[in-house]
């Protein structure tokens, strides 16, 4: 009796045909999943470290790379320049000079700079608000009707160039470790540091050529013209420099500021350069009379060609201004009168000429008095007889202490516009936000995400199968069951016909007796 409680407790199949219902029992259930628990969990195991390795070599590139974030914030970056105004190309990051000094740095062989080059790649990061507002833009444009079709097309003239970059290295094919390869990417940034300010910082080719001219390879006025052009040089730079400083800065190295050193080269020209000049001038002053007229009259042939192409410049500027038609600026009425307002104004390209009528005036000028000081020259030379011995050691002497101030004031330069730049002007131009950093447990955490989605497929499948197994097995002992409680049944049901059997052949005896 207690058996027939139990199977009132069953899962019972029913088919059309009585004979075909199928029993499951809980307990067989419980029992079959217990069974096969311990294969289930070792096929899971197994499973995971097939997909876990698997990944990891198919993946190899993905978790083999590095990222670093960097930022410039200089004037004009916002423009797509760079800090001189030209067209900035951030590729300049991986230019073979920064990769070189970085392999240098870390004792790596400089035969892999072309192959650590290919695998460094950049990209711009746009804001999405930036990304929208180009977008509504071209909406705007698409829609637009025939009048406002101008307007639109102004809109599109809208650009965004990104001020942070996203640097990536993949070092997967270059045969470094993971701790070689995030050092020399972090050196390859701190590099570029260096090669950004050698650039757009101070021009060292600005010394380097003045310093690099030898004086005594000339004559002596050929020397003081190589000088003046020297300080020329140096004191436009410095005015430059001068007029974009709004902070006065101060060197802490040399103790000048930048109008300080521009008073120092108009000392040093008017003092120096000009007394050993007109010296040098007044005396016939020179190693070869004749060679010096020459060097002079071509002086003059080349200052009177330059001076015919700044005339027709000029006088394409002044053409070009006197035909230029200003823009003309519509203020539409209020609403409540029926009159409109214009008016013109100059623009951004209207200044540019009249800048270039000044400069192109100011060369007229220049060389106008040039050819006027080389034929001085020139006469001074063809009527005077060469100077004695003591006036060229006297000249010589100058010389060689003018060259020494002139040196000593471009090292001053140099060290103060260094410091500026980098102290100053370009303090925050290049920033790396976010270096390049990577561990063991970040690659295995990139391995572990990799294999996320094909391990859970992969599980997933195998607790469909495992759950199938048990199901079905459950379903073969359930039919096992069925039969053995039919064929009990069938026995009950034959001994108790057999024992009517028995109980009617023995009363027929006792009727019979």
């Amino acid at each position: 009796m207690r058996n027939r409680e139990e199977r009132c407790l069953n899962v019972m199949i029913k088919n059309d045909d009585d004979k075909n219902d199928v029993v499951i029992s809980f307990s067989t259930i419980l029992k079959n999943l217990k069974r096969f628990l311990a294969v289930w969990v070792v096929l899971a195991i197994l499973f995971f470290i097939i997909a876990f390795t698997f990944t990891a070599i198919s993946a190899k590139s993905k978790y083999q790379s590095l990222t670093a974030l960097v930022s410039f914030t200089y004037d004009g970056i916002e423009k797509g320049n760079d800090p001189n105004g030209n067209t900035f190309d951030v590729n300049t990051m991986k230019n073979p000079t920064v990769i070189q000094s970085a392999l240098t740095k870390l004792n790596l062989p400089s035969k892999d700079v072309e192959l650590i080059r290919e695998n460094i790649s950049i990209d711009g990061i746009i804001p999405k608000d930036a990304i929208d507002k180009i977008t509504t833009y071209k909406s705007v444009y698409g829609s637009a009707q025939s009048g406002a079709l101008q307007a639109a097309q102004a809109m599109l003239d809208v650009k965004y160039y990104p001020t942070q970059f996203k640097i990536y290295f993949n070092y997967a094919g270059t045969g470094l470790s993971n701790t070689k390869a995030v050092q020399l990417f972090n050196t390859i940034l701190s590099c570029y540091h260096d090669y950004f300010f050698k650039t757009y910082g101070y021009n060292e080719a600005l010394g380097s050529a003045a310093t690099a001219l030898n004086y005594k390879d000339y004559d002596y006025a050929e020397a003081v013209d190589v000088f003046d052009t020297t300080l020329d040089t140096v004191k436009g730079y410095v005015s430059k420099l001068s007029s974009e400083d709004t902070t006065r800065f101060r060197s802490s190295v040399t103790g000048f500021t930048f109008a300080d050193l521009k008073e120092a080269i108009d000392s040093l020209k008017s003092m120096d350069l000009d007394i050993l000049s007109s010296y040098v001038t007044v005396n016939n002053v020179t190693k070869d009379k004749d060679s010096l007229i020459s060097y002079y009259q071509y002086r003059i042939d080349a200052l009177t060609r330059q001076k015919a192409v700044a005339q027709d410049n000029l006088n394409a500027i002044n053409d070009s201004i006197k035909n230029y038609q200003k823009d003309t600026v519509m203020i539409f009425g209020n609403g409540t009168d029926n009159t409109d307002t214009k008016y013109t104004q100059a623009s951004e390209e209207y200044d540019n000429l009249i800048k270039q009528k000044n400069d192109m005036q100011n060369t007229l000028s220049t060389n106008t008095q040039q050819i006027n000081f080389y034929n001085q020259r020139i006469a001074a030379l063809s009527g005077k007889p060469a100077s004695d011995d003591a006036k060229v050691k006297r000249v010589e002497d100058d010389l060689a202490k003018l060259n020494t101030k002139v040196n000593k004031l471009l090292d001053d330069v140099n060290k103060t516009s260094d410091e500026y730049y980098e102290n100053v002007y370009l303090v925050d131009a290049y920033n790396i936000l976010v270096p390049a950093s990577s561990s063991k447990v970040n690659v295995i955490s990139a391995i572990i995400n990799e294999a996320k989605i094909p391990t859970i497929v992969l599980e997933g499948l195998l607790l469909i199968v495992y759950i199938a197994v048990v199901f079905v097995r459950s379903m073969t002992s359930g039919k096992n069951e069925k039969l053995a409680v039919n064929e009990s049944d069938e026995d009950e049901k034959n001994d108790t016909v057999n024992e009517k059997q028995d109980n009617s052949e023995d009363a027929e005896k006792k009727n019979k007796k």
